[in-house]
């Protein structure tokens, strides 16, 4: 009840801020303040599983789990293109299965929970700065979330520092991005197969470099890890690090605009090896198993593990938009903090209600495809554990789910979604599942 009442408190005050704001208007270009609450129940249908393990979805049908995050976006203009950006979050409640039991898991609010009880902590502080460059134009940005509004040089090198998601930079997509408004499956609305670097809540800290043209950009970053898989603390050194680069070109089919991302990166941590893994299950070595699972620290640090990444956005009508994502990793490392894929491929639609004179309306059918590398596969066959999936063995398939949604706009600040989710495989194992997932979401915004 105490964390509940610390939201009451929170929102008060960012009421009477608003307010405040509102009666002087002077310093409407200088501050941004925005708020977001999301609320997710979810209820999966029984299936068949010739067998379970620790870390296995539940087989029966389990009570309905429920996840809340509340979030405070403010920001602040400091001088000419700087500005800092404060984001307060509280996060709660839980998965099906505490998240376990399927690689493309069915949540996107529950990676940022880290205990059932709802709990207060700082998501995003950062500074950003833009530097024109050469004799630029600028442009109009409107007010947005972690966006003052300004003007802002079309040509221009960003510089982030400070505590951020990473995926807040790296990975866009128009159609799937967002578990709060779009898609709510992980290996949909980013891309699986890059294990990019977070705690458990989906945050990290470092630094985020961007050139930005007006038909291009290229970015690169290098940020922390975390010291255990899956795990809250982070750490950032020679040898605990993670870097990625990305290339966004804009692109025009019949004068509907689009975009293209390619992403690589690199992760050094203290993951071990599959092969590692496979050897602990040998001998029984408990402590390199428990490492694999995020239950302790590794004394020694592991390799590192390489990333490559495709996604496509593309609008097709005013009305309706089309994507699409592809990944791989060489599979050769534990996964160390978002999940258990190494390699996917998704396509989907998004669809506004315009024909049915509901505009604000949004509905996203989409399909994802999901495996892993032999080794990945051996250990897990074997009876080893990561720390999203394990069935203690393992009759290997590929992942492939299928997700629809409708989110309705039922009044200024709120939404209302339905979804539907139909796994195939959970856990990339045939002997469990097919299973049928129902979910739905409110989310308040202003």
């Amino acid at each position: 009840m105490k964390q509940y009442f610390v939201l009451c408190v929170l929102c008060t005050l960012f009421n009477q801020f608003i307010i405040a704001q509102a009666k002087d208007t002077s310093k409407q270009s200088n501050w941004t303040n925005h708020f977001q609450l999301t609320f997710i129940s979810q209820k999966h249908t029984g299936f068949k599983a010739a067998y379970s393990g620790d870390k296995s979805l539940a087989d029966s049908v389990e009570p309905t789990a429920s996840s809340i995050t509340t979030t405070l976006f403010l920001g602040r203009k400091l001088w000419k293109g700087a500005a800092i950006y404060f984001n307060p979050e509280i996060s709660g409640g839980k998965g099906l299965s505490f998240a376990s039991g399927v690689a493309g898991a069915l949540n996107g609010e529950t990676y940022r929970v880290g205990a059932v009880e709802p709990a207060i902590f700082i998501a995003r502080a950062y500074l950003q700065q833009n530097i024109p460059l050469g004799n630029t134009t600028y442009e109009d940005v409107a007010d947005d979330v972690n966006q003052i509004n300004d003007k802002v040089p079309t040509s221009r090198i960003t510089i982030t520092a400070g505590k951020f998601s990473i995926a807040d930079f790296f990975d866009d997509n128009a159609y799937s991005k967002d578990p709060r408004s779009q898609f709510f499956n992980w290996s949909l609305w980013a891309n699986g197969a890059w294990d990019y670097p977070a705690n458990t809540r989906g945050y990290t800290q470092g630094l985020v470099v961007e050139l930005i043209k007006p038909n291009w950009s290229m970015r690169l970053s290098s940020v922390a890890e975390p010291s255990i898989a899956n795990f809250h603390t982070m750490e950032y050194n020679t040898n605990a690090h993670a870097e990625t680069f990305e290339c966004q070109h804009k692109i025009f089919i019949n004068k509907k605009k689009g975009n293209i991302h390619f992403l690589a990166s690199s992760n050094h941590n203290r993951a071990p090896s599959y092969a590692d893994g496979l050897k602990a299950v040998a001998i029984n070595d408990t402590f390199t198993l428990n490492v694999i699972r995020g239950n302790v620290k590794n004394t020694k640090y592991g390799g590192s593990k390489y990333a490559l990444g495709l996604s496509i956005e593309q609008e097709l009508t005013k009305e309706i938009g089309f994507f699409s994502r592809a990944g791989w990793n060489d599979g050769k490392y534990a996964s160390w903090a978002f999940t258990e894929i190494d390699r996917t491929i998704n396509v989907g639609l998004s669809v506004k209600g315009n024909k049915w004179k509901r505009p604000e309306d949004v509905c996203g059918i989409a399909t994802v495809i999901n495996g892993i590398s032999a080794n990945h596969q051996a250990f897990l066959k074997t009876g080893g554990y990561g720390f999203i999936i394990g069935d203690g063995n393992l009759n290997y398939g590929k992942e492939k789910i299928i997700e629809s949604y409708y989110n309705a706009h039922l009044s200024k600040y709120f939404w209302l979604t339905l979804d539907y989710q139909f796994v195939i495989n959970p856990g990339f194992n045939k002997d469990r599942g097919p299973l049928h997932v129902l979910g739905v979401r409110g989310h308040i915004e202003f």
